[in-house]
């Protein structure tokens, strides 16, 4: 079910003022500097925030709607919050933890069993939560939230607490989450190694306001955003394993504009990965180079220009439907000719697995 919202709340230092409408199923990034407003906007979706004025509707139902004087407070909400913190009970075992999320839950999407498989967290159950490690709290946390049988489930940087280590073991479920149930995810992150890692859609927010929403590839590569205008400017490649090369010891990956290699990785053929290409690491020449050590060389097209500084320039480019992005000198720009339309060759000097 798809999530509209209009909403306006006034504080004294900072004001939001967001109208958008969340997709059916799948993950959404809420991106953006910290207190640009994301976690106030999941507050406000939750009921958390009493004060907020507007509407929100989810699928059919209506939850808020001043002109109606309709207000769900939070606890007839359905929905699965999971904080940057697990906040467990610490009196309860992870057992008692769980069993009461079901208790709470109107509905059953997934039953105990299922929930307790999936966070892989059966081991856990009879132990208290204050000596468990961060990342197994989060899982947890999961468990427990999809036990209420959410309508959809609202994540505040769920991993910004973890070590590296922690977060690794935590991704794979929460990437697993849209398969494992057919809802909407909204997910409040400022690290784009998550946004690229886990999201199919983006809302860009900052200062309280919507700076721009649409799918993951066309947000990180629209040069009028800060997204492409940054340092680590990434275009994400949705690709499909194709063959191993044992001899060199490399994987051929295809896209929807060519095939790229990359270190061998222990991946099935057909397998489908993303990858991630940052805008430092391509360049442009004209024809094919003859002998070169980059391995990547893909025909694109440039379809827009853009300024960066008095030293560089952000070019976008576009190889089949898939877009990318080069940094390059205004000075190479000048002595390449480049500009919109005009066709090339990009030189990919380094692509890393998602």
């Amino acid at each position: 079910m798809s999530i509209a919202v209009k909403f306006h709340l006034k504080r004294r230092d900072f004001s939001l003022e967001v109208e958008s409408t969340f997709q059916e199923t799948g993950i959404t990034a809420l991106f953006g500097p910290s207190g640009g407003g994301k976690t106030t906007l999941l507050r406000c979706i939750a009921g958390l925030e009493p004060s907020v004025r507007g509407y929100m509707r989810v699928g059919d139902i209506i939850w808020q709607d001043d002109s109606q004087h309709i207000f769900k407070p939070p606890h007839q909400r359905p929905i699965g919050y999971i904080f940057q913190g697990a906040l467990l009970f610490p009196h309860l075992s992870v057992r008692g933890n769980l069993e009461f999320a079901l208790k709470r839950a109107k509905k059953q999407r997934i039953c105990f069993e299922e929930a307790v498989a999936f966070t892989g967290i059966e081991h856990l159950l009879e132990r208290r939560t204050l000596n468990l490690s961060g990342g197994e709290q989060q899982r947890i946390a999961l468990a427990r939230a999809l036990l209420t049988s959410p309508d959809f489930l609202l994540m505040d940087e769920p991993l910004a607490a973890l070590d590296r280590e922690s977060k690794a073991q935590l991704i794979p479920y929460i990437e697993q989450l849209h398969t494992k149930l057919s809802i909407p995810i909204l997910y409040v992150t400022h690290s784009i190694e998550e946004v690229a890692h886990l999201a199919e859609r983006m809302v860009l927010i900052a200062k309280g306001r919507v700076q721009g929403q649409g799918n993951i590839a066309d947000m990180l590569t629209n040069v009028t955003l800060p997204l492409a205008r940054s340092d680590n400017a990434v275009s994400v490649i949705n690709a499909t394993v194709v063959s191993h090369d044992e001899q060199y010891h490399l994987t051929h990956l295809r896209f929807d504009g060519g095939t790229i290699l990359l270190p061998r990785e222990d991946l099935n053929i057909g397998h489908s990965v993303r990858i991630a290409v940052h805008a430092r690491d391509v360049s442009l020449v004209w024809q094919p180079p003859q002998h070169t050590s980059i391995l990547n060389i893909i025909p694109v097209y440039v379809t827009e220009v853009s300024v960066l500084n008095a030293a560089q320039i952000l070019v976008r480019l576009k190889a089949a439907n898939t877009i990318l992005l080069a940094r390059i000198t205004q000075k190479s720009a000048a002595v390449l000719e480049v500009i919109p339309g005009r066709k090339m060759y990009a030189q990919v000097k380094s692509v890393s697995l998602i």
